[in-house]
């Protein structure tokens, strides 16, 4: 006898009434559905279709637990934008293949390296801050993490990367809002969305395959750190290289996927501290005496509380997919709420207080704390992202006094496939004597 489908509820509401209310805000909407129907629910939305959201702990992590063949990814939206070769784009052993090949440059000693590159990057921006006024952190955070990510992937700075500096933020911005709609990818010419990722993804093979020349001629290729000259010697199990296309495909995604979502998080940092004193001046003293628990603890809660990717999708290959009560048919697309889980009283009590101290007293669970993902699709970035926000935030706040405030607290807004402060994350800073 062959089981039937069994979905979890959902509001009874047109199609196009719920992705209005997921419009104007996703996450009060997911929140006020969670209370409604519990950990796990059905939702309807114009061009997505039926979608199964998941936010119990132990059924997300089961199903990050099963393998390509029985979920994998959605049909890769991002993909679409970072390339038919990106890692995004890829499915089964093919992914597998080639994250093997992609994590050996974000580990080990080459994070040292990178650590330099960081700060540097942060005192050169932090240098045209100004004292004593407002203004916003996340378009500057952007200009940081951009420059750390292009010093790390290509080595030293040029007019390449100074291309690369104009072209990309655009492309970026335009990307992310069009990998969130899975429609045709219509060219219309110059004026079309798509037109205009065509043009900036011409000028960015132009550009890429200059530096990809330069590195394999340059003799000192093999004494190289950075990404770039890691990928050109890398070499699958077969002993076959990566193909130029391959290589520019997964540059683009690191440089897209490890700049706006670490600037962001970094972002929410600043307009969480400035509405914690106590945790602030804490912190503040720690570092100054040249510790970091506090720093450590504090990056994990802002990933917590603000997790600036909320949810994210897989697809049932298998024939049927179990997932506690649930029976979810081939096709089904899922969505893993980890905003929702993040947010759950009873994996996080008081939830939405801004608490670092929760993992002073007890490191994060990699099966309820996730803002990176899960599974054979967690972010490769993760431990290069944890890095950069330790330098980033160590640095500014050696350098700078942030001044606090009792303002309410920024909303969060989509940009894109992230979740920012409103308002930039605004802040006041003074420079330290």
């Amino acid at each position: 006898m062959t089981a039937h489908p069994h979905l979890p509820p959902g509001p009874p509401l047109p199609r196009a009434v719920q992705g209005a209310l997921g419009v104007a805000d996703r996450i009060r909407a997911l929140a006020i559905l969670r209370a409604r129907y519990g950990s796990a629910f059905s939702i309807d939305l114009p061009i997505f279709g039926h979608l199964v959201v998941l936010s119990d702990p132990g059924q997300v992590r089961e199903l990050f637990r099963c393998g390509p063949a029985v979920v994998d990814t959605t049909e890769a939206n991002l993909g679409r934008v970072m390339g038919p070769h990106s890692l995004f784009a890829l499915t089964g052993d093919r992914h597998l293949a080639r994250r093997k090949l992609l994590t050996p440059p974000f580990h080990g000693r080459r994070l040292t390296a990178f650590e330099q590159i960081a700060e540097q990057e942060t005192l050169r921006e932090a240098a045209n801050w100004p004292v004593a006024q407002e203004f916003p952190m996340l378009p500057s955070m952007m200009r940081i993490t951009l420059n750390v990510i292009l010093r790390a992937v290509f080595g030293a700075d040029g007019q390449e990367l100074q291309q690369l500096r104009a072209v990309l933020p655009p492309a970026i911005r335009l990307g992310s809002a069009l990998s969130l709609i899975p429609v045709p990818q219509w060219d219309w010419g110059r004026w079309s969305p798509w037109g205009r990722v065509y043009r900036y993804r011409r000028e960015y093979d132009t550009i890429v395959g200059r530096l990809i020349d330069k590195a394999l001629a340059d003799p000192a290729l093999a004494d190289r750190d950075d990404v770039l000259a890691t990928l050109l010697q890398s070499r699958y199990e077969d002993g076959s290289p990566m193909s130029r296309a391959e290589i520019a495909d997964e540059l683009l995604t690191m440089l897209a996927a490890g700049h706006e979502t670490t600037a962001t998080t970094l972002a929410w940092a600043a307009e969480r501290l400035q509405r914690h004193p106590g945790v602030l001046a804490r912190l503040t003293a720690e570092l100054d005496r040249g510790a970091t628990d506090l720093l450590d603890a504090t990056i994990l809660e802002v990933l917590r509380a603000r997790p600036v990717i909320d949810v994210t999708f897989r697809q049932v290959k298998s024939p049927m997919l179990q997932l506690g009560p649930w029976r979810l048919p081939r096709g089904q697309t899922i969505v893993a709420g980890i905003g929702l889980l993040h947010s759950d009283p009873t994996v996080f009590p008081d939830p939405h207080r801004f608490d670092p101290d929760r993992f002073l007293r007890r490191p994060p669970n990699a099966g309820e704390w996730m803002p990176y993902g899960g599974g054979v699709r967690r972010c490769i970035g993760a431990a290069f992202a944890t890095m950069e926000m330790r330098v980033v935030l160590r640095t500014l706040l050696l350098e700078h006094t942030l001044v606090t405030t009792t303002a309410p607290s920024e909303r969060s807004r989509s940009r894109g496939v992230a979740v920012a402060p409103a308002r930039g994350a605004r802040v006041r800073l003074d420079r330290r004597t």
